[in-house]
């Protein structure tokens, strides 16, 4: 699938519409990586841990904190422009930490959500705003901490909130004015498809929240959405049934918002899974055919391949060393369920309750043809009990506590496909709380947040440690490379900093 957007650029949160985080920059390589080093940090003044990816087009860099946003010089990180904006009041969850993983850039226009889920378009050349929409209805238990997605004139956005009993949706707006172009409800109404599983109004509180930027395939004009957990996350004694469309990969009309098709992860999910994990999409050889395909890293512990032209499940492939919620998967691609689930007392639950693994990026580099991720082992105590929906309150009807009789551990992963087996496994040292992502390059290089703080470049190919920088900070966020005037970078925000690399 070819790409429309600038060798050199990173004009989108994943880089480009495949989810790859790929760059084919090669001037940074293997032999000459050890020699990288800071050449300048941006601070983005007390906003918190930062979970964004920097967007940089026509060598602007453009990043956001919380509700601000800055334009950047890419080459030195001397601010153009700074829009800001007060943080929201009464908010809860996710929502109440502000968090703001990116922008969408079009023509001279910058798009970013808020945290109480307004999108701003601002002039790309001056930080003016230009309009503000609020999206949701104003229930204070909607959030956004998403970058939005531009594709074919049109700002693709998500909600957050599935935690605290939304009724999720994914959006588009006229890019130009702002009006609303279309809305797909995650969770079926009333006579709707699916519907079986939302008795009474509980449609309305269901869950199933977008909150991670899809994928595009302009050649099959298809958009490609996760949507998160059903609600209450633990219990779900009150909506039975497989939970539509909870724990998806949807596969949307982006003229319209018409699912084309749709894939369940988790059907009934009772773990908080989710399958916002970003759906990135590979054309090559697969089983002797050439084949347009999705590969996902789901957090319930399994890594899964499907026919991304009509959803077809292909292959399951378990890459969590802690699974107990299921046997695998079954021949049409559905979970073959344990009797393991939250109760009152509390229940041993692996993957735990951020999962296997979770919305920082993987990555996938066509010359190596492996796919790159980092992977959680560990398990939590998961309880359940009912709870009645309220607004302005948390429903998760309970939830998990990290497991305290065994420390977890992540490991970075690169998957072939060919095989269904892992090429290399490169196990961290750290406390197994790091949250950040994975990018790779044309130059046979795999760049990542490790577990110790540390940002890390391995060889792609035998995932050997070729360099480090310690960064001093907790990474929450996923790497990206850009070049200016013909010198290649490579970006990570750590802490409430962005570091920015290069060769001498």
């Amino acid at each position: 699938m070819a790409s429309a957007f600038k060798k050199g650029e990173w004009p989108t949160y994943n880089g480009d519409y495949t989810g790859k985080r790929y760059s084919g920059l090669t001037q940074i390589t293997p032999d000459n990586v050890k020699q990288l080093r800071a050449v300048w940090v941006f601070h983005s003044r007390n906003a918190g841990t930062l979970e964004v990816t920097p967007v940089v087009v026509n060598g602007v860099m453009y990043v956001t904190a919380s509700n601000d946003a800055y334009a950047l010089n890419a080459e030195d990180g001397q601010i153009l422009w700074h829009y800001s904006r007060p943080v929201s009041d009464g908010l809860i969850d996710d929502a109440a930490g502000h968090i703001n993983r990116g922008v969408a850039v079009w023509g001279d226009r910058l798009y970013m959500e808020t945290d109480n889920a307004h999108l701003l378009c601002l002039d790309a050349r001056s930080g003016h705003l230009i309009w503000d929409i609020a999206y949701t209805d104003g229930n204070k238990n909607y959030g956004a901490t998403s970058a939005p997605l531009m594709v074919k004139g049109k700002v693709i956005v998500g909600t957050s909130g599935g935690d605290d009993g939304v009724r999720g949706f994914i959006a588009a707006f006229d890019a130009q004015t702002g009006a609303e172009v279309w809305r797909r409800w995650t969770i079926p109404a009333p006579g709707e498809f699916g519907s079986s599983s939302w008795p009474g109004n509980l449609y309305l509180h269901g869950g199933g929240a977008s909150w991670m930027p899809g994928t595009f395939d302009p050649e099959l004009n298809t958009l490609y959405w996760g949507t998160g957990n059903a609600a209450p996350d633990y219990d779900g004694t009150g909506r039975p049934g497989d939970d539509l469309y909870t724990a998806c990969v949807l596969g949307l009309d982006p003229d319209t918002g018409a699912i084309k098709w749709y894939f369940q992860f988790t059907p009934h999910d009772l773990y908080d899974f989710d399958g916002v994990e970003t759906p990135v999409l590979v054309d090559r050889i697969y089983d002797g055919q050439p084949r347009k395909l999705l590969m996902e890293a789901n957090r319930n512990g399994f890594f899964y391949i499907l026919d991304r032209t009509n959803g077809k499940f292909l292959s399951a492939t378990r890459f969590a060393e802690k699974l107990n919620w299921a046997k695998g998967i079954d021949p049409q691609g559905r979970p073959i369920y344990t009797d393991v689930k939250p109760t009152a007392e509390g229940t041993l639950v692996c993957p735990g309750e951020v999962g296997a693994s979770n919305w920082y990026s993987p990555a996938y580099n066509p010359g190596t043809q492996l796919f790159y991720f980092l992977a959680l082992d560990e398990c939590s105590v998961n309880s359940s009990k009912p709870q009645e929906f309220e607004e302005g309150k948390e429903f998760y009807a309970t939830g998990g506590r990290r497991d305290p009789n065994a420390k977890g551990k992540k490991r970075l992963m690169a998957f072939d496909a060919s095989t269904h087996s892992f090429a290399w496994i490169y196990p961290q040292v750290g406390n197994a709380q790091s949250w950040g992502g994975v990018m790779t390059t044309a130059a046979g290089l795999v760049f990542f947040a490790d577990d110790a703080n540390s940002f890390e470049a391995v060889d792609a190919r035998t995932g050997k440690s070729l360099w480090h920088f310690n960064t001093g900070q907790p990474q929450h966020a996923s790497p990206m490379s850009y070049a200016v005037n013909g010198k290649q970078y490579v970006a990570i925000a750590a802490g409430d900093d962005l570091f920015t690399f290069a060769l001498p």
